[in-house]
């Protein structure tokens, strides 16, 4: 089984890590915070992939919780002045990560 999402989900670590970046110069813990959850994203996404049914499911959960706290994060930088508005592309995938491993975890 391959999840379709899953590159989705390195592609928006490589988007995150410019925000990190920019995130860490002001406040290096939530740039830490940041840098967790997003990887955690794309390791449970993989973790899931290969589990077998009784854990997959836990995985994408897991997986979905760090994505929420991924958007969730960039917001608070957003709000404290740490980084510009969060653009389009990075808000909708991540809107699409959510989607998806909300679907799979129902």
């Amino acid at each position: 089984m391959s999840l379709r999402i899953y590159s989705e989900c390195v592609a928006m670590v490589r988007s995150v890590g410019v925000f990190v970046r920019a995130i860490e110069k002001r406040d290096a813990d939530l740039a830490r915070q940041l840098r967790r959850c997003a990887a955690s994203v794309v390791l449970n996404c993989a973790e899931g992939t290969y589990s077998t049914r009784g854990t997959q499911r836990v995985r994408f959960e897991s997986a979905l919780g760090s994505a929420v706290e991924t958007r969730a994060a960039l917001e608070v930088a957003e709000a404290f002045g740490y980084v510009d508005a969060i653009d389009a592309e990075t808000r909708d995938r991540l809107d699409r990560i959510i989607a998806t491993l909300w679907k799979l975890t129902r």
